[in-house]
């Protein structure tokens, strides 16, 4: 008998190596057969019928073996001792003594008497053949019925019983013999079909298409919220995974926060009729954005600036990234725009003003030049990035994350283009930091969930951000779906606290991953089964020369081996304790955006041709006018810079 202790199947009986549930269906169709012949032989077959059918029995079996027997066949006898043959009218169901003592079960009928027999007796014991008493039991007393004819319905509904129970009988057979020969699972994960997936977990949340079962295979709705995790090399089938979540994501009405480096998604799901926006200084569809416009309170300044001013391993270095982050944070409290950051940073005068009066200054003091230089040096390590946003009068719009976490409304796509990538690292990883940091309050009634679906997030600089929303995004509802190709990427940047952030999403899908301590997390992460094995010494030829024995271990449910093995588009899913094996078929969606509208930008075409290193020529007298007709002249852009400078001295004189 089998009993459950914390998980492991624990029993009492030891295990036979025969097919017990063959040898059982069998056992229980003969019985159903008994029953029927039983049921057939008490209320169809008429008393005389009873009671000579072990006699047709014995002529039809006994007649194919010897020509002749004795039988003694019941007879009736009148007052003069006139005696003939028992038929079926004579007789009825009772009981009738006899001189020997043995009684007869049957009785004469009322006809019988009436026609003046008064006994019922055998009759002597006598010879006949058995073929021809055979033939006579068939026509006089069972109405030319053979014993097939009699118990013919009887006997197919027992093959029926059989043949309803093999099926069962002999797969449950087939898996215990394997169960024997590898092993029976105790504790741990289960290795499920998509079919057995659906059947356990019962889920009603985003799905995947499969190619081994016709319905998608769900998550649960209730641990969405608990985020989703890919796992897989390049071309494993990461991004055509996510794409089913978008389309999903897109059909609920849901907002979406997608990074998209390599511009796959932006061109099938951008729908800027709905709001959507792109966040790409390079492309010319991108909005005016400006670090200070997202701040509410000096104390937020903080939090931009470590999103943009990364720590590094040395802790040597820790001081020249923490004080420009105090500086850079303190510039953003005197409301500049993206250029006029860049101006000051330029400026180390400018700075030293903005600083005067703070603990800052003394740490970019003129007389420790060194440090100063080292501190202005890591403050201007941004500037590429902020010269590349665009200015209010070259955008369409104005957006701000801080607004758009309140209204939801739209998706949000952060692209780069391999060649600008690591020139946009800063801004995307501050943009992302951004809208995780403001959407982290509990959302308000009918407010609308909005996905994090980050692609190729060791492409992004540390998220400051991150591990909280990994951690506490749960309770305001907005799903992460994080993409990566190995922990070895994460580690780098997160340190020891990648583990951390890998454990955390209930929902983890592994594709194929080639680096080897990688997959060995990732068999650890789906986890070990404790395995009972039976085991078979053989002394001699004897069935009483063999011992057997009961061995336990512990093993990965998926071998390491396994998952870089993997071919592309086949992987595991693991929630809880339920793991799916898998396979899916690559799907497109039309192209309805382009990828990339390049944007030109100010003083970014090169001196020279790229194909003869030659320096350009002078442009000629009559277009130099034009484009001083055009512009402003040099003295109106320093009035404009004098007036900025104006606007934003100390203490706002």
């Amino acid at each position: 008998m089998a009993t459950t202790q914390w998980g492991r199947k624990e029993t009492v009986i030891f295990p036979p190596h025969s097919p017990i549930y063959t040898y059982g269906a069998i056992f229980l169709s003969l019985v159903a057969a008994g029953l029927f012949v039983y049921l057939r032989f008490s209320f169809v077959l008429t008393p005389l019928q009873q009671f000579y059918l072990p006699y047709y029995l014995r002529t039809g079996i006994a007649g194919m073996i010897h020509k002749t027997d004795k039988y003694q066949l019941l007879a009736l006898a009148d007052d003069k001792n006139h005696a003939h043959i028992v038929t079926e009218s004579d007789v009825t169901a009772g009981t009738t003594p006899t001189a020997d003592g043995k009684h007869i079960p049957l009785k004469l009928s009322a006809a019988a008497r009436a026609a003046g027999f008064r006994s019922l007796y055998r009759g002597p014991s006598i010879p006949y053949q058995n073929k021809l008493l055979n033939a006579y039991f068939q026509s006089a007393v069972y109405g030319g019925d053979s014993l097939w004819n009699i118990f013919k319905m009887p006997i197919l509904f027992g093959v029926l019983a059989l043949g309803l129970q093999l099926p069962f009988s002999i797969v449950k057979d087939i898996r215990r013999r394997k169960e024997m020969k590898y092993g029976r699972r105790l504790k741990g994960p289960f290795l499920v079909s998509p079919k057995g997936f659906n059947k356990a977990v019962q889920g009603d949340g985003i799905g995947i298409k499969t190619d081994d079962y016709d319905k998608m295979m769900r998550i649960p709705l209730r641990v969405e919220d608990q985020h989703i995790e890919l796992m897989g090399d390049t071309g494993s089938g990461k991004t055509t995974l996510i794409m089913q979540i978008l389309r999903q994501v897109q059909s609920r009405g849901h907002s979406a926060i997608v990074y998209d480096p390599a511009c796959e998604f932006v061109q099938r799901f951008y729908r800027p009729e709905n709001g959507d926006i792109i966040l790409n200084p390079l492309d010319r569809r991108c909005p005016y954005w400006g670090p200070a416009e997202e701040l509410r309170r000096k104390a937020e300044a903080k939090a931009i600036a470590a999103s943009l001013y990364q720590p590094t391993t040395d802790k040597k270095g820790e001081f020249f990234v923490e004080t420009p982050q105090k500086i850079f944070a303190h510039l953003l409290t005197f409301g500049p725009s993206p250029q006029e950051l860049v101006q000051w940073m330029a400026n180390p005068d400018e700075i030293d003003r903005r600083v005067q009066g703070t603990e800052m200054a003394m740490m970019i003091a003129k007389g420790a030049q060194q440090q100063r230089n080292g501190v202005l040096a890591s403050l201007g390590l941004i500037a590429d990035s902020l010269r590349m946003l665009p200015r209010k009068d070259q955008a369409k719009r104005t957006w701000s994350a801080t607004e758009w976490a309140k209204e939801r409304q739209g998706w949000i796509f952060i692209t780069s283009q391999p060649s600008e990538r690591e020139a946009l690292r800063p801004l995307n990883s501050l943009w992302i930091d951004l809208l995780v940091l403001r959407l982290l309050n509990a959302p308000t009634e009918n407010q609308r969930p909005v996905w994090f679906v980050l692609d190729e997030l060791a492409s992004l600089q540390r998220l400051p951000q991150l591990h909280t929303a990994i951690t506490e995004n749960r309770k305001s509802k907005n799903p992460l779906v994080l993409g990566f190709q190995g922990k070895a990427q994460l580690e780098v940047i997160y340190g020891h606290i990648a583990e951390v952030m890998l454990s955390q999403p209930a929902t983890k899908i592994f594709l194929k991953t080639t680096e080897p301590k990688a997959a060995e997390w990732v068999s650890a992460a789906i986890g070990k089964v404790e395995i009972e094995r039976m085991r078979e010494t053989h002394f001699d030829g004897s069935r009483a020369g063999k011992n057997f024995s009961l061995d336990r271990q512990a093993e990965p449910l998926v071998m390491d081996s396994e998952i870089s093995g993997l071919d592309p588009m086949h992987a595991f899913l693991k929630l809880g304790n339920h793991v799916a094996r898998f396979s899916f078929s690559y799907s497109d969606l039309p192209k309805t955006q382009p990828a990339f509208e390049p944007r030109t930008l100010e003083d970014d075409e090169l001196s020279f041709d790229p194909k003869t290193l030659q320096a350009r020529k002078p442009e000629s007298v009559d277009e130099s006018a034009e484009e001083a007709a055009d512009d402003p002249s040099e003295e109106d852009t320093d009035d404009a810079q004098a007036q900025t400078q104006d606007r934003f001295t100390l203490g706002n004189e």
